[in-house]
Parts: C-alpha cells; structure tokens; sequence
C-alpha cells in the first residue's frame, strides 16, 4: 500500500504513473493495445492512472474549500477528511471511456443520469442536501432511464400492468443499490473495494457472454476505484479522502444500471437475473436486513423515520464491533463479496434450478455470517459489562 512508501518513494510513483498517464495518450500506444485486443487493458490502465493522478489534486481542493467529512459521535474517523475522491472517481471514469469508444443513446442516458446523481453527491459534501431532495432526484432520473427504454424485463406481458411493475422494480432496484453503497461508505477503503469487486464481476461476466461495451465499462469503474483506493485504504494511516456521497452514488447507480443494460444469460430470465443479484449480494442484503431490525424493533414507524434514520447497524459497524479492528473488517466484507460472486461467473449455462440453488446457497451463507456475528456481539457485550 502507498502508506507504506517513503515520501520520497510516493513522489517518484506519482510522477511514474504521471509519464505512464502521458504515454497512454500516445497515438500509437493506443493502436498497440487496440490492435491487439487489448482495448480492456488500455482502458484499465487509464482509468487506473488518471483516477491515481487525480485524486491528490482533490484532496488540496476539497481542503482549500472546506469539503471535509468532520467526525462526529456516529462515524468512526477521528479528523476531519476531504471529501472529493468520488470527484476524481467520476472524472477518471467518464475521460477513459469517452477517449476509448462510442456509446450507444441507452448507454449515454445511463452516464448522464450517473453524472446527475453524482453531481447531487458533490452538492451534498459541499453544502449539504437533505435526503428526500436526494431521493426524488434520483427516483426522477431513474424514470428518465426508464423512458429511453432502461428497464429490467422480468414480468411479462411488456404491455399494460407489466410494464408498470418492471418500471417500479427498476427504481427500486437502482436506487436501492445506489443508495446502499452509499450507507458502505463508512470505512476506509469499503465502498471503493466493493465497487471494484462488483465492477470486475461484471466485467467477467460481460466478456463471458460477448458484451465488449459493457465489459469496458465495468473496467473503466475497475480502474477508477483501484486507482482512488491507495489514499482511501492505507495500511499504516487513517484514509487521506474519502469517496464522499458523490463518489458512493455515483459508483452505485452506474453499477445498478449496467447490471439492468446487460443480458446475463441466453435460456431464462430468471437466470439472468440471478447473476447481478449475487454479484450484489451483500448490499441487497444488508438493506434488507436493516430495513427489518429497524422496523421490528421500532426504531422507525414511517417511511420519513425510514429515510432520515441514520445509525451504526450496517454490516461494517456490526462486523467492526465483533472484530475490533477497521482493517480487517474491510477486509472481511471484501472477500465475502468477492466468493459471493465467484457464483455468478458460473451462472451463463445455469439452469433455472441451478440458479435459484445458488441464490438459496449465498442465502445460507449471509444467514449462518449473521448468526455468527450476533452472537459474536452478545457475548463482546456481556464481557464488558
């Protein structure tokens, strides 16, 4: 990790991967990974140095304007950090692609609607916008997308009644897992590294069954985030930015948004389906699983209390409080994702029981980690009082 670097070790890899930057940009360069088949490649490796190049400039601008994430009694960070690594996230992103292929009108909606609710997420780091403003901008770009013709396609007939409910799946879809990564973005290094986990599933996947543009665009949010992460994630320092929820929106609704764009499986919908639902497997859940300790415990009686409730039981602060330590609970959920997704790659010949064994399967999973966990909370309690 770049902590561990001297400052003058981290000054010679910042001014490497600057004339790596440089030389990417190159005509030729460029011709060499395109020509032969490596145009994943090149875009990774742009996203990657550009997202790395950028995000110190970031972090000097977000403290020469006071964009900065101040600890509170409900967050875990003890100093006050910039906020703009999502800025450096959605540029990197956007320039990597822009400069590296052409995008289709659902493709280009899909960008556009990420960069509106991303542009939210700086607003909100900079000034501050309340949640139900940030959820009916979201809600109405999702019903843009819906109109250019982004929607899931689960229940038929696509006529009438079963248009309404793809429709309302879809919003519930993007804007539950846009704002989920959003609630990860608690700890150093969690909500990047699990976007880049989800990206490079998607990407597998993409590639797994012909779908070049949507693999360059899961690389493209690959690169970004791996290229952002060594100042959010420092293996001797507190994070030097985080993404803020301009980043965390941003990597969650493009994320969502390509898991709708793509057509996962060839023989059901339900299989084909069944490949986002676990690469996203740990957000839906944990939405899930707060939503109805929440509301069985009374904590929230209305969907205003829903939105506006604001707590320390997501699965990072649950985990955290068992394992005692930032690092390794990071580190736990990534990997967690990560064999969670191992099952998607597997799911383009699957059949339909196939599927719904493996959605069974990571079921189990979360239940038998939870049972684990809580029980790894009461006793931690119980010795402490």
């Amino acid at each position: 990790m770049i902590s561990i670097l001297p400052k003058t070790g981290r000054r010679i890899l910042y001014f490497t991967l600057l004339a790596a930057f440089v030389l990417l940009l190159a005509p030729p360069v460029r011709r060499f990974f395109f020509s032969g088949g490596l145009r994943w490649l090149y875009i990774l490796l742009f996203a990657f140095t550009l997202a790395y190049e950028l995000t110190p400039l970031m972090i000097r601008l977000a403290r020469r304007f006071s964009i900065l994430d101040l600890p509170d009694d409900r967050k875990i960070h003890r100093q006050g950090t910039p906020l703009l690594g999502g800025l450096a996230v959605m540029i990197s992103f956007g320039a990597s692609l822009l400069a590296n292929m052409v995008l289709d009108a659902e493709m280009v909606a899909l960008l556009l609607g990420a960069l509106v609710v991303g542009g939210m997420g700086v607003l909100d780091d900079w000034r501050g916008v309340s949640a139900h403003l940030r959820l009916a901008v979201q809600v109405l770009v999702v019903a843009a997308l819906i109109s250019q013709g982004i929607l899931l396609d689960l229940v038929a007939p696509h006529t009438g009644w079963g248009n309404a409910v793809n429709a309302v799946l879809t919003v519930l879809w993007i804007v539950g897992i846009t704002n989920a990564m959003n609630f990860f973005d608690g700890m150093d290094g969690l909500a990047a590294g699990l976007s880049a986990i989800i990206a490079l599933f998607i990407g597998i996947v993409s590639f797994q069954t012909h779908q070049p543009v949507m693999g360059w665009i899961a690389v493209a949010v690959l690169g970004s985030c791996l290229g952002f992460l060594p100042f959010n994630f420092r293996a001797k320092e507190p994070a030097a930015v985080f993404l803020g929820d301009a980043g965390s929106t941003f990597l969650g609704f493009i994320l969502s948004g390509l898991a709708i764009q793509g057509y996962w499986a060839d023989n059901s919908s339900i299989v084909s389906f069944a490949t986002p639902i676990l690469i996203f497997w740990l957000l839906i859940f944990d939405t899930a699983y707060i939503s109805v300790e929440r509301i069985l415990s009374g904590k929230v009686r209305t969907f205003k209390q829903w939105i506006d409730y604001v707590g320390t039981d997501h699965l990072h602060h649950r985990v955290f409080f068992l394992l005692e330590s930032r690092k390794k609970t990071v580190l736990l959920i990534l990997l967690f994702s990560a064999s969670l997704g191992l099952s998607s790659i597997v799911q383009r010949n699957a059949t339909v029981t196939d599927s719904l064994l493996l959605i069974l399967q990571a079921a189990l999973i979360v239940t038998l980690f939870t049972i684990i966990e809580r029980a790894g909370r009461r006793r931690a309690l119980k010795d402490r009082d």
